[in-house]
């Protein structure tokens, strides 16, 4: 059979969905440099396909430009085609950065916290999604028989992550119906929203070699369980110590910790739009599904937007320091990975800069995206972190996607977006 070998490069847009162009491999000495040709309404595209909705018209070139440290080269050694292909950056056709890149957008937050207290933010993803590779047997949540039924996936899929340079964490059946997690190592913030993009192409890459298919929904059925997207996050310094925990401190956490998850609580009603930015997402947010309604902060606790996550005091201070985190659990895959650790590290840096303190009381989530993109077009913090031009855009997209699913039911809505991502 005759076959050249292709490359792909691309970005995780708005809608959280790699969309990019393919090009013959032996032009990636060229392409490193120039790119792929892109243009401003393509960023417009919704998660069901059609651009609804646009600032910039049919005009503009760009190019979206291969970083070397985004390269993704796994082979599953099924005579299928490897996947190949590069996350990029979204440059202007003099090489500048666009403003309404998402990893320029993260780059930007990133940014802002070393200015405000000289710290980087490590992080790592939790994913959750369904497999369709499995019979539903309920009562089988966590259990080593839910373990076994989804067959070779499972290996496939650590395989895969590890052949992609990204450490794997752990792999487990889930709570709800077919539902299985994969969480990856930490790493820098851009790395680690590299590496949760990636991973999920993993598992979309390892199930449609098995004809079957994984589905990273907020809510795939509307009386079933729902799929979150988990960020694990602890603050260090140059030198790479960790400056998250003060154990004398309330909930252990270092001052500067406290006013970072403080900024969080502070603009958290309003992030909802860029971190639960579907209107499904709000279907996963209710009472008794394991998912935040309010911003609190809490110790231990499953139901909270930020989680002081345990730790193991087996292997003293050090391990112990280094082990200690926070969890932001307002989130899922509808969100692209860098616009939602973007957003919580600009919020966490707004709380450092004006020495927050953590709230009394706790604040109501929105219960649609149109009230959280409310919130959000009344925020001037989160003006300033997007920018006029990316601001616009990413509010356009997001009413136009409200406004074209209004008319579904919630059984209706979960099926679409369950179809999507």
């Amino acid at each position: 059979m005759l076959r050249e070998d292709l490359t792909f490069v691309g970005t995780c847009d708005i809608a959280g969905l790699v969309r990019g162009k393919g090009f013959p491999s032996t032009e990636l000495p060229t392409r490193r440099k120039v790119g792929i040709g892109w243009t401003h309404s393509n960023l417009m595209q919704t998660c069901f396909g059609p651009i609804l909705d646009t600032p910039f018209g049919t005009a503009g070139d760009l190019m979206i430009v291969p970083d070397p440290s985004a390269e993704v080269h796994v082979d599953f050694r099924d005579g299928s085609a490897p996947e190949h292909f590069f996350l990029g950056d979204i440059c202007n056709t003099d090489g500048t950065s666009w403003e309404c890149c998402v990893r320029a957008f993260l780059r930007r937050a990133i940014d802002a916290l070393n200015e405000a207290c000289g710290l980087e933010l490590l992080a790592a993803f939790e994913q959750e999604f369904v497999y369709t590779g499995v019979e539903d047997v309920p009562g089988h949540a966590y259990s080593l028989n839910a373990f076994r039924r989804q067959g070779i996936f499972g290996e496939m899929l650590i395989a895969a992550i590890r052949a992609a340079s990204i450490h794997p964490d752990s792999f487990l059946a889930e709570y709800g119906p077919r539902q299985y997690e994969m969480t990856v190592g930490p790493d820098s913030a851009l790395a680690a929203a590299d590496a949760a993009v990636i991973s999920r192409e993993m598992a979309r890459g390892a199930a449609f070699r098995l004809e079957n298919r994984v589905i990273f929904s907020p809510m795939p059925v509307a009386d079933g369980a729902g799929n979150g997207v988990h960020i694990h996050f602890s603050l260090h310094n140059a030198s790479g110590k960790p400056e998250t925990s003060d154990p004398a401190a309330p909930l252990g956490l270092s001052t500067v910790a406290a006013r970072f998850a403080a900024g969080v609580l502070h603009h958290l009603p309003a992030l909802c739009a860029v971190t639960a930015p579907s209107p499904v997402s709000y279907l996963r947010l209710t009472p008794n599904r394991w998912a935040p309604t309010v911003a609190d902060l809490k110790l231990q606790d499953r139901g909270a937007a930020l989680r002081v996550c345990p730790v193991f005091e087996a292997g003293g201070e050090e391990s112990r320091q280094a082990q200690f985190n926070l969890e932001f659990r307002v989130c899922d895959a509808a969100a692209s990975p860098y616009l939602a650790l973007g957003a919580l590290v600009f919020a966490g840096a707004d709380g450092v800069a004006r020495q927050m303190e953590i709230p009394e009381t706790e604040t109501a989530l929105p219960t649609s995206l149109n009230a959280a993109l409310d919130l959000m077009d009344a925020s001037t913090a989160m003006k300033t972190w997007f920018g006029p031009v990316f601001f616009e855009a990413y509010m356009r997209h997001k009413r136009s996607e409200v406004v074209y699913v209004a008319d579904l039911s919630e059984t209706e809505l979960c099926a679409r977006y369950a179809q999507i991502y």
